[in-house]
């Protein structure tokens, strides 16, 4: 399953189950979101939610980053944390407040569909 996690980049355990399915066929679902927790506590994948539906897992071993949700196309794009650095020294500064910017995705509008006026829920149009 880590494999499957490591070639498909960023994956929800259905995806995981799919590929793995093509190796070992039997593998259930319910064994493929018990071994992405586990994967998980062993520190080798991460989770993030993409959407108001499964997790989305990569690799720990990749650089943290951010994601870029559109809600017009449902395409993500990946920033550096390093764009939410200062945010993240203030609210630690003025609140005590520790942000884990290894767990955040960002949602709005990408620049196609503000373009073709596609905006969805909460963008620009």
């Amino acid at each position: 399953m880590l494999d499957a996690v490591r070639s498909l980049g960023h994956a929800t355990p259905d995806q995981v189950h799919t590929a793995v399915a093509r190796r070992a066929a039997g593998v259930n679902i319910t064994t493929v979101y018990r071994t992405l927790e586990l994967l998980e506590e062993l520190g080798l994948i991460s989770h993030v939610h993409l959407s108001h539906g499964a997790p989305t897992y990569h690799p720990a071993g990749q650089d943290q980053h951010l994601h870029l949700v559109c809600h017009g196309c449902g395409t993500v794009e990946e920033l550096p944390r390093t764009v939410l650095a200062d945010l993240a020294v203030q609210l630690a500064r003025e609140r005590g407040f520790r942000l884990d910017l290894g767990h955040a995705a960002l949602f709005g509008t990408c620049a196609a569909c503000a373009a073709r006026g596609a905006g969805g829920a909460g963008g620009p149009k």
